[in-house]
């Protein structure tokens, strides 16, 4: 008999200022990076690294959220900015990037415009960067969260490619953010079958609907080894809102009713797949941990 899926559940990210400052879900003692890692480790089995977006990651960190979790927690990592197409500022790179980089003509620099040697360079320091958490069999998903201008068309297909193609020895996930992909049954459609060829896994996402920059929830599963299910909350007042922190547009408790229709269509798909994850990124105050336990405890898993 086939091995039953592997339903993962946690949040996409463990320190959100937001969080910290709310006091409800650290213990007092809890106050350093390990000891917060240790502890919300005790409560999920999954994470969602959200640092790896607007940083490099580097082999240290991964090396270090590796031995502070059990032998069977997974990391998803997010994908850096630069990759999926977003604006990166010259900051954000290594400092020896940024010095061949001196006399960019401006503080930002996009994928297609950088050099390519440069390029290259960033992709292949990244996949070392995740080598102490993929050796350990704790790398789950590298997810590409690629932004509202990468659309259903030529140049937005060719990027995605690219990266599938960079990272193809990894397990990858994709999540879109402009309705084109999914824009109708034929759009759906022929997006599913790319990624099917592209060999990576399809993200369900429950977010707030009518706007451009979302996409309805497409439950279907594009590879055998991992179910997805993004959860961003559906707060439509907030997800186009502008703040301090980016945790303040997902402010969204999830309904006992909203969670039972949700795990009652994710255990269907889940059972296509070798692995599942739930991932909240309800991320404001302790919002994430209190739907992911809630979740998790419709799902009848281990946890809160």
């Amino acid at each position: 008999m086939p091995e039953p899926t592997r339903i993962l559940t946690g949040t996409a990210s463990w320190t959100d200022p937001t969080l910290l400052a709310c006091g409800r879900f650290y213990p007092p003692e809890a106050r350093s990076a390990e000891s917060r890692l240790r502890f919300y480790a005790s409560r999920f089995s999954l994470a969602e690294v959200d640092s790896s977006f607007y940083a490099m990651p580097t082999p240290e960190n991964a090396y270090l959220w590796a031995s502070r979790t059990p032998d069977d927690f997974i990391f998803n990592i997010k994908a850096f900015r630069l990759f999926t197409g977003h604006q990166t500022p010259l900051s954000a790179l290594p400092g020896d990037i940024r010095r061949e980089l001196q006399d960019w003509p401006e503080p930002i620099i996009y994928h297609d415009r950088m050099p390519a040697d440069l390029r290259d360079e960033l992709w292949r320091r990244y996949q070392l960067a995740l080598e102490p958490l993929r050796l350990p069999g704790k790398l789950g998903a590298v997810h590409f969260q690629f932004p509202p201008w990468i659309r259903r068309d030529a140049r937005g297909k060719a990027r995605v490619a690219d990266c599938a193609r960079r990272m193809e020895e990894h397990l990858v996930s994709v999540e879109f953010r402009h309705k084109s992909w999914f824009d109708g049954p034929t759009a759906t459609a022929d997006t599913l079958a790319f990624q099917r060829d592209l060999r990576v896994a399809h993200t369900v996402v429950d977010a707030p609907q009518g706007f451009d920059n979302t996409v309805p929830p497409v439950w279907e599963s594009t590879h055998p080894d991992l179910t997805l299910l993004r959860l961003h909350g559906r707060n439509t007042a907030t997800w186009n809102a502008s703040g301090p922190a980016s945790s303040g547009r997902f402010q969204y408790e999830y309904s006992e009713q909203e969670l039972a229709d949700l795990v009652a269509r994710f255990t269907r798909l889940a059972e296509k797949t070798t692995q599942a994850h739930a991932v909240f990124n309800t991320n404001f105050e302790d919002q994430g941990m209190r739907n992911a336990a809630a979740f998790a405890s419709a799902l009848r898993l281990p946890g809160l």
